[in-house]
């Protein structure tokens, strides 16, 4: 049979969407979780923090292995291997007690992960040159579409069915995931005699490249103000009056506010930034999203504070397809596959760090000051991607 991108990029694409809404599906009930069934009565915000992260704590620093193996072994090994394991994890979750097993199963959630990353590689590496920039931006939407769907799934099983069920059915999502993998997806431009590539060698070859490294820095500053608010959002959501027999549901459907204006937007975004550039829409859509996380500090009512949610989602879902597009557009095609595995590393460090800080300053101030810290992070970065990317054009100019 003939080798067709496309049909990969669909398989790929399925298989990205369901993993990813099997990780979100526990976001909304995993500090109630934690508090109801796992019997923590104190630090409960921090506790939550280090669940959220400690997971991606490990993959951070078992990817680079990983990845040394993807170019031995090909990609599609690691997808098969990452996807039954997170299945037998998931599945053990439901088994779960005492909170310190479930930590040490969060563990190894955290090193044996790395479907998302394997499959983003594959597409960047078995794609027409030509066609790189829009597969990509393409499998950027399938964790979106998951992770909108995830925490609304969660919160309905969670809420009619019971947490426990619910790591029941992220363990049956990711066996798709795993599935669809074995049977369906293609590794055609892979060179077992080539040449592994050091993480150390890479990196290099990254700092010399000062576009890919202030994008790396974006990925990393704008995942981070995601993932900060995390473990936060249903104690907040809790605070505003709601119960918690419904504060799951609840929960579920603010974070999968966020999720629907990205997919809403980010095709619109797409167009746009072909259209006026990339770095106009990655400024824009950093200032409009500080501005959007600041504003949510004036609601006090879940319903206020899920709308204003969505509308700091219109500006975010510029943020990562600028970034990508400006990936693909700033680096060599030899080392597009590497580019985006160093990308998907910033990312994990920032989803990592992001929830522990998150839980450490939601028990120690306000929840509602992080917001404000949060959006003042994101104009920041704004001002300093503006200034750096004008100075970088005035040098050119310049030189021209």
């Amino acid at each position: 049979m003939k080798f067709s991108w496309e049909r990969n990029l669909f398989v790929l694409w399925t298989g990205v969407f369901f993993c990813s809404m099997a990780y979100s599906i526990s976001i909304p009930f995993l500090p109630i979780f934690l508090n109801t069934e796992l019997g923590v009565e104190h630090h409960l915000e921090a506790w939550s923090g280090i669940a959220f992260g400690i997971t991606f704590l490990a993959s951070a620093l078992i990817s680079p292995y990983w990845g040394s193996l993807a170019d031995k072994y090909g990609r599609k090994p690691m997808l098969i291997r990452s996807g039954f394991s997170l299945a037998a994890l998931y599945l053990v979750n439901y088994f779960v007690h005492d909170p310190y097993l479930f930590l040490v199963i969060r563990i190894f959630q955290g090193l044996l992960a790395g479907f998302v990353p394997a499959s983003i590689a594959l597409v960047a590496t078995n794609t027409p040159e030509e066609k790189t920039g829009y597969a990509l931006g393409i499998m950027s939407t399938a964790g979106a579409t998951g992770s909108i769907l995830g925490p609304l799934v969660g919160g309905v099983v969670s809420h009619y069915f019971g947490n426990r069920e619910a790591f029941l059915f992220s363990s049956a999502i990711v066996l798709v995931s795993a599935l669809i993998a074995t049977f369906f997806a293609k590794e055609q431009n892979f060179n077992r005699k080539a040449a592994r590539s050091h993480v150390r060698d890479d990196l290099k070859h990254a700092l010399a490249n000062r576009t890919f490294s202030l994008l790396l820095l974006m990925v990393a500053i704008s995942t981070f103000s995601v993932m900060i608010l995390e473990p936060l959002i249903t104690v907040y959501v809790l605070r505003m009056g709601v119960s918690k027999e419904s504060a799951s549901l609840s929960s579920g459907i603010i974070f999968s506010a966020v999720g629907i204006a990205t997919v809403i937007m980010a095709p619109r975004w797409g167009k746009i930034g072909r259209r006026v550039g990339y770095e106009k829409v990655l400024f824009v859509g950093l200032i409009g999203s500080g501005i959007g996380n600041i504003l949510q500090v004036l609601v006090t009512n879940y319903i206020g504070f899920g709308i204003l949610r969505f509308g700091y989602g219109l500006f975010f879902a510029a943020v990562n397809p600028a970034i990508n597009a400006m990936i693909v557009q700033s680096t060599e095609s030899d080392f597009r596959g590497r580019a985006f595995s160093l990308n998907q590393s910033s990312s994990q460090i920032a989803t990592m760090a992001g929830p522990i800080l998150g839980g450490l300053l939601g028990g120690w101030i306000p929840i509602r000051w992080i917001f404000v810290i949060n959006g003042a992070a994101l104009l920041l970065s704004a001002v300093l991607f503006r200034l750096r990317n004008h100075g970088k054009a005035t040098v050119a100019a310049r030189h021209g």
